[in-house]
């Protein structure tokens, strides 16, 4: 791996990493990358004003540090601004390469799908770097959902190589929200071209599943989606805590984001819910198919269950009355979870 000086050829690869107080997880990342090979990259850390020594680590591990306004998107947007190289890859803090030629190989796989395809980004499967025993059904179905490369699957957590052309006809990053910016540029990209899935693997760690609750983080997961989905944005947007950043991470419980959206909700004219509940039954069952993932996770050695989904169901689930069923379904479960939460 060499990094671009002034006067030395352009890098092949701008690596743009978003971090906010990142002191402990940062270094292990620039380390990985320092041993990459085969390929000239240069590392921009977009600091959202760190006062853990972030940004001073970085530097001294050779990369560039940049001040940017807190929120991914926006960190991320001002990292693109900076990049000298044609290609970009958007790595989180805490994530880990797992080979030292992997940016190389992957980088070529992308540029072969690229030739051949108007518009196409990649990202890696996940390996989760976990603390604690338990919960291991949770992670393998997490994991094999990471490497399905279906719609709604991919994240920032999985890495994102893409072209900065690329990029730039997207729009770059959503930056109304302090998250999600990674779920809408995906959404896009499934919706105008294709996702690559990357050789090898990109381990993530599971800090905020172990510090939040796996249960709560899971759920709160799943609102997020489900209230993105139907156009909640206020919701989201009014709710500071619904996505701490890693340092202020803490034990979550459900019953203040349970309250908040039921209220939410029950402001909304009569025309605008029932529109909101097709719209979350049709996400659901577009989603139906994770359930036979979770049958194959729990028996790997021997996956068929979601091929037999794919084969007998997808398509039926999508029409009446399915949708409509499954959007009365969850406003039921929505209103008993408020009831059997406390209020803030």
């Amino acid at each position: 791996m060499s990094h671009a000086r002034r006067g030395q050829a352009a890098p092949a690869l701008s690596v743009l990493i978003p971090a906010l107080n990142e002191a402990e997880t940062l270094p292990l990342l620039l380390a990985d990358l320092s041993t990459q090979r085969g390929i000239r990259i240069e590392i921009i850390v977009a600091d959202g004003g760190s006062d853990d020594g972030t940004p001073q680590l970085a530097r001294r591990q050779r990369a560039r540090v940049i001040a940017a306004p807190r929120g991914r998107g926006a960190q991320l947007n001002a990292a693109v601004a900076a990049a000298r190289a044609p290609w970009l890859l958007c790595l989180h803090a805490d994530c880990r390469l797992t080979a030292a030629d992997q940016l190389v190989t992957a980088l070529n796989a992308l540029r072969a799908a690229h030739s051949s395809s108007a518009l196409a980004a990649g990202h890696w499967p996940l390996r989760f770097d976990r603390k604690r025993a338990g919960y291991e059904l949770l992670f393998r179905q997490l994991e094999a959902k990471s490497a399905s490369n279906r719609p709604g699957t991919v994240n920032g957590d999985q890495g994102l190589l893409i072209h900065a052309e690329t990029l730039a006809r997207l729009g770059g990053f959503d930056e109304s929200l302090p998250f999600y910016e990674d779920q809408r540029l995906a959404a896009k990209i499934f919706a105008l071209g294709r996702f690559v899935l990357l050789p090898g693997a990109l381990q993530t760690s599971a800090r905020r599943f172990e510090t939040e609750g796996h249960s709560a983080r899971l759920a709160l997961m799943a609102l997020i989606v489900g209230a993105e989905h139907a156009g909640l944005v206020d919701w989201l947007r009014a709710l500071p805590t619904l996505y701490r950043a890693q340092h202020e991470a803490a034990p979550l419980s459900l019953a203040p984001f349970l309250h908040a959206l039921s209220v939410h909700i029950a402001s909304l004219p009569p025309p605008q819910q029932r529109q909101l509940w097709r719209d979350t039954g049709a996400l659901l069952t577009a989603n139906a198919w994770q359930l036979a993932l979770l049958l194959d996770s729990i028996s790997p050695a021997s996956p068929r269950w979601l091929r037999r989904f794919d084969r007998l169901l997808a398509t039926s689930l999508s029409k009446a009355p399915w949708p409509q069923l499954a959007g009365q379904a969850m406003a039921a479960t929505i209103r008993l979870a408020t009831v059997l939460s406390k209020p803030p």
